[in-house]
């Protein structure tokens, strides 16, 4: 069960729908301070959406092949997690270069989750097209790291669903979350290094099997200022705000089952935005699922996103 700690009041809040994209699969926000948008993805729409809250208007960037998510580059652009692999595509164009390939031969999985640490490397996981049924330690995917110059490396194997991480301000520690694993781990960080030590459990996540979308999942998430996590709880329409140590403080409400990622921004980097998605399991009314950003602010702040490196 998820831990709500002794005597802890739980507050709710409801998220506004701010851009109805229609998106499958809206994923992997990131706030682009220099251009003043949230930078976004929806994977099996294969496009980069970039939403001008002052505007309104939200640009979609194609890519030609389904993508997991984008991280903002120092030297400009993105870093992308495509399906075959890590790519770099260069500020106001659409396109892009292969940077390095990863299972790229294997037609039944794709690239996920991803963002850069302090060091400017950058970390995504694979995941199977189709994960279900999964069985516990019959996981295919993998997390790997991409470092500056190109090189990559596997840190992490056996995984169902390869999802959100974030690291802590000190970077000594990350958060990661395997959605099949059911549980939000921690693991000791070496910055220098880019090596993880001491996997440990800090909250157990509950399976909702009565959810419209059959099952509800831990996705993505960040960290705030204060060391916060949030995280987007897919099938059950809400986002979490949890204590490091894994105790429930917060619920965001979103009007839409299939909420999949959530990351802090605008100019004060106090409003969260969520992604959702309409392509959902089981036949679900497609009505309750916008596919696109929502937006709260809950009374916090965010932190800057890192950049990558290379």
């Amino acid at each position: 069960m998820e831990g709500h700690g002794e005597g802890t009041v739980i507050s709710r809040t409801a998220a506004e729908l701010v851009h109805d994209a229609h998106a499958e699969q809206g994923e992997g926000p990131t706030w682009n301070g220099q251009a003043g948008t949230l930078d976004w993805v929806d994977i099996a729409g294969q496009c980069i959406h970039r939403f001008d809250p002052r505007s309104g208007e939200d640009v979609c960037i194609p890519t030609g092949q389904d993508i997991g998510a984008i991280g903002l580059r120092s030297r400009g652009g993105y870093i992308l997690a495509l399906r075959d692999g890590f790519a770099l595509m260069e500020e106001g164009t659409s396109r892009w270069s292969m940077l390095a390939e990863v299972e790229a031969a294997d037609l039944t999985m794709r690239m996920n989750d991803g963002k850069a640490d302090g060091r400017g490397r950058f970390w995504a996981g694979t995941i199977p097209y189709d994960p279900l049924p999964f069985e516990p330690g019959s996981g295919r995917g993998a997390l790997y790291r991409l470092d500056p110059d190109g090189t990559v490396t596997r840190v992490l194997t056996g995984l169902g669903i390869s999802n959100g991480l974030d690291w802590t301000m000190d970077d000594r520690t990350m958060y990661f979350i395997d959605s099949f694993d059911w549980t939000i781990d921690c693991f000791d960080f070496d910055l220098s290094e880019g090596s993880l030590g001491n996997r440990r459990k800090i909250l157990d996540v509950e399976n909702d099997t009565s959810s419209p979308a059959g099952l509800s999942i831990a996705d993505g998430m960040t960290l705030d200022a204060e060391g916060h996590l949030w995280i987007a709880m897919y099938g059950k329409g809400e986002v979490h705000r949890y204590t490091p140590t894994g105790c429930l403080e917060a619920i965001v409400d979103v009007d839409a089952t299939g909420v999949s990622s959530c990351a802090f921004g605008g100019d004060d980097l106090g409003d969260l935005y969520i992604t959702s998605q309409s392509r959902m399991p089981g036949g679900d009314d497609p009505r309750r699922h916008p596919g696109g950003l929502f937006r709260v602010r809950p009374g916090v702040s965010g932190r800057p996103p890192r950049m990558f490196a290379g």
